[in-house]
């Protein structure tokens, strides 16, 4: 899943990112990704720095259908195409 075009600037990609704390939770720990929210990293901060980090970055909540379909990749390439367990 490819969501922007090759021949943008790195500066100009979009940043994502998908929450995956609790609303609570004193550390926030999240993906980030940059242009290709299927190729992220995962990140813990402190609530106040998340902000902070989202804000500088201008990021974009990864929304129901992009996580639908990268948790759907990574079951295809965790457990097969067909998502049998072996």
């Amino acid at each position: 899943m490819t969501t922007q075009s090759d021949t943008q600037s790195f500066d100009q990609l979009t940043r994502y990112i998908r929450v995956r704390s609790e609303p609570s939770d004193r550390f926030v720990e999240f993906d980030f990704a940059i242009g290709h929210p299927e190729l992220f990293v995962e990140l813990v901060l402190p609530r106040d720095a998340f902000e902070l980090f989202c804000k500088h970055n201008n990021v974009v909540h990864m929304d129901s259908e992009m996580i639908r379909q990268i948790d759907e990749d990574m079951v295809k390439w965790r457990f097969g195409e067909k998502g049998q367990r072996y």
